[in-house]
């Protein structure tokens, strides 16, 4: 009896940890397709921005402090941004309602994605053992090819590192 329970137990670790164990897509990779909800509520498709830049950064949570941080930041350099012909795309697993909140809020106007279902989390090799997305930014290519990767970032200074990184590219 106390070894199926531990043989059950065992078996519904490994399952649960099997959905947050993706890899995370390198560079020189196509990066995964995906159509999501932005907080103006039409579906921005990666296929559709082919031929621009795209900064495609995962964070956890909206209105959180690192978040918040890290939006502005992004917000404060978007002209930088459209100036190489860069989209900057912000996703995590909140809603789109949350989203909505969170750019009126912090007066936002770049996209943020809601993948409230965490497939493109997953499939990105973003989605943290909370259900959350981790601190991961992807640049793709305009042919739709990763870039470069930066994992577990620093809020406060990854809009910098990520405009250092599109000019060494151009």
């Amino acid at each position: 009896m106390k070894l199926n329970w531990m043989i059950a137990t065992f078996a519904a670790v490994l399952m649960s940890t099997a959905a947050y164990s993706a890899e995370i897509p390198q560079v020189g990779q196509p990066a995964p397709e995906f159509s999501l909800p932005s907080q103006e509520g039409s579906n921005v498709a990666l296929k559709a921005l082919r031929g621009k830049w795209v900064v495609l950064y995962f964070y956890p949570k909206d209105m959180t402090q690192g978040c918040t941080i890290e939006a502005h930041n992004f917000q404060r350099d978007l002209a930088k941004y459209e100036e190489k012909n860069a989209a900057i795309l912000g996703v995590s697993v909140d809603s789109v309602d949350s989203h909505k909140e969170f750019c009126t809020k912090e007066s936002l106007t770049f996209k943020l994605l809601a993948d409230s279902g965490k497939k493109v989390t997953e499939e990105y090799g973003s989605l943290n053992q909370r259900g959350m997305a981790s601190r991961n930014t992807f640049l793709i290519d305009p042919k739709g090819k990763i870039a470069k990767v930066w994992t577990g970032v620093s809020p406060a200074k990854h809009s910098e590192e990520v405009l250092a990184a599109l000019g060494e590219m151009k």
